[in-house]
């Protein structure tokens, strides 16, 4: 039986309505979001903060362009294995206290990842990292849905959006300037964050109050064990395939082998578990089907379409950490103005398909063009191949959970929000571990070509005389050297921005399928149940209405 326990606003969050009954105004709803937006600001400058300043801390820590990829892919890899989890506690679970659980997590891997003394102790950070920050994207989205209906959360998923653009820009450009000032060096990139941190808690702890629901029910370990060993196993073999062994080998059918059964397993698990981590029957949805498919091939434009910039820029250019930030603007810029908008289109007509639709042929467009990178291409090129990304990403991110959460019933509400994000995570941790060990074969290919061409002297020095694979200090290069390792690194680049473009255009297939439900005008809890779910039974609809009454008592 479940009971809720109401405080602070006393259920105003769950319902949409003060303690009085009147509905929530925009100040009252913003004050409540203030503290998650603030947590949300914290994790994702906390994460592209370093984005910069990665290049010098790999060649600190003696590194390789494996490294790199794996610095990145540990967080993505650790998210996405924890995203259906988190999603499935705040079902039964306080979200206020997860979402503060989540952000503490968070920020112990980034101190701890700031004394890291070699990228094996700095990678095992960013897991722990991920973990955290697998929770704030997934509570955000759900706590946004409990408070909010979808005819209204399109504004506010907008707002989250311009948080999201906001940090991504902010992050960059902070931690340029930090690598760049010689008294604070990189460390400094994984403490900075700390004092938001703290005042994200204080203000989560004073301004959002949601009615606690427990449920005396098991959460799915055996499901979550087996679906983090499938994404690891899979992730690993497309990381060092070609490296390490061959594409075509006995290791590769073996782990390839490997992550199918263990994938098998969880689909066995999950159908027969009482309390299953991603309820399977939610796939009978069309919309959630195809949200979450065009999730994942969306997840591999955006996160490979983004992580390699750094490197282009200061290894294909030649600029400092700093410059290379405030070089990307025009994507951010392109996220925070497509985002804002559409949102508030969006909760003005209940209209979201068209901005689906065209987010996918701006992404597909953007990434394609950015395909065309090479070492000199003119700047205002790049700035309008980078503004057609953004706005593309802009449009798609939060609208495909907006399409989600206006499917399913309220009881579902987190594990829905949850497997949208688990699936768009798990492509951008696919599309960064393939793409890196792409460019990482495509920049020694072209390093030889370039070293070929100045001779045997030259060709003799192997990697550009960076010790076989490791990321080069181009200061330290000849000019001839370092031209060729410009050129290598400005191609490589361009061929990972090509090979991401096929999945947006996938991503933009799938969501021309997804058929458009007019935005609901209730928030999650007083939904019904939508089409191809499974409505909740008696005792839990008369529950669900005990909660209500209670909590608007």
């Amino acid at each position: 039986m479940a009971t809720t326990t109401p405080s602070g606003v006393r259920g105003g969050g769950q319902s949409e309505t003060t303690s009085d009954g009147a509905p929530m105004t925009h100040s009252q709803i913003m004050k409540a979001l203030s503290g998650l937006m603030l947590g949300m600001f914290v994790a994702i400058l906390s994460s592209t903060i370093v984005s910069n300043a990665l290049p010098q801390i790999i060649s600190d820590l003696g590194g390789t362009q494996s490294s790199y990829t794996w610095v990145v892919t540990a967080a993505l890899l650790s998210m996405t294995a924890a995203t259906p989890l988190w999603g499935k506690l705040s079902d039964l679970f306080s979200k206020k206290l997860l979402v503060q659980i989540s952000l503490v997590i968070y920020v112990l891997g980034s101190v701890v990842a700031g004394l890291s003394q070699n990228t094996g102790m700095l990678i095992a950070c960013r897991v722990v990292q991920g973990i955290g920050v697998g929770g704030l994207s997934a509570l955000a989205q759900i706590v946004m849905a409990a408070m909010i209906s979808p005819r209204e959360r399109g504004r506010y998923s907008g707002y989250l959006g311009a948080v999201f653009a906001v940090a991504t820009v902010g992050g960059p450009l902070l931690g340029g300037v930090i690598t760049d000032t010689s008294w604070l060096g990189w460390r400094w990139c994984f403490y900075v964050g700390v004092p938001f941190a703290v005042i994200a808690l204080i203000v989560l702890q004073r301004t959002l109050h949601l009615p606690v629901v427990r449920r005396d029910v098991k959460v799915d370990w055996l499901g979550a064990f087996l679906i983090s060993g499938a994404v690891s196993l899979l992730l690993i073999w497309v990381t060092q395939a070609g490296d390490s062994y061959d594409w075509i080998s006995w290791t590769t059918l073996a782990m390839t082998c490997g992550a199918v059964v263990l994938g098998l397993l969880f689909l066995l698990v999950e159908s027969r578990a009482s309390d299953p981590i991603i309820p399977l029957r939610l796939f009978r949805n069309k919309t959630i089907s195809l949200a979450s498919a065009a999730s994942l091939f969306v997840g591999v434009a955006m996160f490979s379409g983004t992580v390699f910039f750094s490197q282009y820029f200061q290894l294909a250019r030649g600029e400092s950490p700093t410059m290379s930030g405030i070089l990307t603007i025009p994507m951010i810029g392109g996220l925070f103005v497509s985002s804002t908008v559409s949102g508030q289109i969006i909760t003005k007509t209940g209209r979201w398909k068209a901005f689906l639709v065209s987010g996918g042929v701006l992404l597909t467009a953007g990434l394609g063009l950015l395909g065309t990178l090479r070492y000199d291409t003119p700047y205002w090129r790049i700035a309008l191949f980078m503004a057609l990304t953004g706005l593309g990403l802009g449009m798609m991110m939060q609208n495909l959970v907006l399409a989600t959460q206006n499917q399913v019933a309220p009881e579902d509400l987190g594990a829905a929000s949850s497997v949208v994000t688990f699936f768009r995570s798990l492509g951008g941790a696919v599309g960064v571990s393939a793409l890196g060990a792409v460019m990482a074969n495509r920049v020694t290919h072209y390093v030889k070509d370039g070293l070929a061409a100045l001779g045997p002297k030259a060709a003799a020095l192997g990697h550009g005389g960076t010790g076989g694979g490791g990321i080069p200090d181009l200061d330290k290069l000849p000019a001839p050297l370092r031209q060729v390792m410009e050129s290598a690194y400005g191609h490589g680049v361009g061929d990972v921005f090509l090979y991401a473009a096929p999945s947006a255009l996938l991503g933009l297939v799938l969501v021309v399928f997804i058929k458009e439900v007019a935005l609901k005008s209730k928030p999650a809890t007083h939904a019904p149940s939508a089409e191809g779910t499974t409505a909740g039974t008696p005792e839990q609809s008369s529950e669900k209405t005990s909660d209500r009454a209670s909590s608007q008592a």
